[in-house]
């Protein structure tokens, strides 16, 4: 069980670094094709990957989106079988044009063990952390 924490881990540390580099390809290669998004800040739900990459090209191309830097905290992971719950809060360091700005949030990450052994991302939830 252990030895699976680990890996899950270790795969939501590749995910949190790519996308606190905005490393746009890595970050989005760490979800399956078939991943769901629920944000806070959006009023429906992405039902796949295609339409969070569409999304994100949305807020670079009209919004300056830039993420600046990402930091990960309080994570716990819990195993179930080929499935991983990964949770942590997470402090976002955004820009949009030139206003740049700090998110406080809580995330949930689901993980699916890939036949190959390799655990990518099947859902992701974020929402605001309380005050």
């Amino acid at each position: 069980m252990k030895h699976r924490q680990d890996e899950v881990l270790a795969a939501a540390d590749r995910l949190i670094a790519a996308f606190g580099r905005h490393d746009v390809t890595a970050y989005f290669a760490a979800f399956a094709p078939e991943a769901s998004f629920i944000f806070y800040n959006l009023d429906s739900t992405l039902e796949n990957r295609a339409a969070y990459e569409d999304e994100w090209a949305l807020w670079e191309s009209r919004d300056g989106f830039r993420v600046l830097g990402c930091r990960s905290t309080d994570r716990t992971v819990q195993i179930a079988g080929d499935t991983a719950i990964f949770t942590h809060t997470v402090e976002t360091d955004v820009a949009f044009a030139e206003q740049k700005s700090t998110n406080h949030e809580r995330e949930t990450i689901v993980f699916s063990r890939q036949q190959d052994g390799q655990w990518l991302a099947i859902h992701e939830h974020l929402s605001a952390k309380p005050a």
